[in-house]
């Protein structure tokens, strides 16, 4: 029996459920009502640029190639390794995160808040030493603008290599200026506000970028071996590569790439593209 539209639809909106489900944890309907629909001042208004980054859904190309490219810093990724969970939890980590950007980023100003609050209790409580004895806390401002420059820098390349309405270079700047709003209350010093200072604060931790053990394991974990069902690997595998190949020809050079990602890297963006557009016609679009 061919399948008839009622079908067809029916399997979207569960393959659009599911997704959500995983992204951002079972209660996604309650906390997206709340975010959305609370009444309240927030940090950003709708016509704000980090809303327009932050729906879409090339925050997955970006996302991936965030997380590999801030494995690369040998402190950064020994907290990970040590404290985050990503590889015994890696979904709740996930799940984590996506609310914390949903709460900053569309929820009121006390939703905000306490998700920063939370998080920065967190970093307080994570510190330790590296496998070469460096001591590192989690709330070194060093470290977390680190992290915040690379998340900023691979979301917004994502968006406007993968995004529905890339943005203009005023925009773009403006991304950047929203994130940094959100980077000072983290504890991030003097976060830069314009695509040109982002480019200089990337820069800056160049020379101490290199690849550990831990940043190996990673990279494997991420590409090869992601906690999937085998239907759903082909298309991460396009959106993996998708990922390497958004970030710079000297980042993926100092990345220990599988053999299968570096063999699709040459239908890296059509298959990015691809994945987007699939993921982008199945996911239940965010309450207005």
């Amino acid at each position: 029996m061919l399948w008839t539209p009622p079908h067809v639809g029916e399997l979207r909106a569960r393959a659009g459920e599911a997704l959500l489900h995983r992204v951002a944890g079972p209660t996604v309907h309650q906390k997206r009502a709340r975010f959305h629909g609370a009444p309240g001042p927030r940090w950003f208004g709708p016509e704000r640029p980090v809303r327009v980054v932050h729906t879409d859904v090339a925050m997955y190309v970006g996302g991936l190639a965030a997380l590999l490219l801030q494995s690369l810093h040998p402190v950064a990724m020994a907290a990970v390794a040590a404290h985050s969970g990503f590889e015994s939890d890696p979904w709740g980590r996930l799940q984590r995160t996506s609310t914390f950007l949903a709460a900053t980023t569309f929820g009121t100003a006390q939703d905000a808040e306490r998700a920063v609050l939370r998080v920065r209790r967190v970093h307080d409580s994570v510190r330790g030493r590296t496998p070469e004895g460096v001591p590192y806390r989690a709330s070194d401002p060093y470290l977390l603008a680190w992290v915040h420059a690379a998340e900023t820098a691979c979301f917004l390349r994502a968006h406007q290599r993968y995004g529905r309405h890339p943005l203009d270079p005023r925009a773009a700047d403006g991304y950047v200026a929203d994130m940094a709003q959100v980077a000072r209350r983290l504890g991030v010093v003097d976060p830069p506000e314009t695509t040109a200072g982002l480019a200089a604060r990337l820069a800056e931790y160049r020379p101490e970028l290199r690849a550990t053990a831990e940043s190996r394991a990673a990279a494997r974990y991420l590409l090869s071996h992601p906690p999937l069902p085998w239907p759903a690997r082909l298309p991460y595998a396009f959106l993996a590569a998708a990922a390497v190949e958004l970030l710079p020809p000297w980042v993926r050079a100092r990345l220990d790439l599988p053999y299968a990602t570096r063999l699709l890297l040459p239908l890296a963006r059509p298959g990015g593209h691809a994945v987007v557009a699939a993921i982008r016609w199945i996911m239940p679009a965010a309450p207005r």
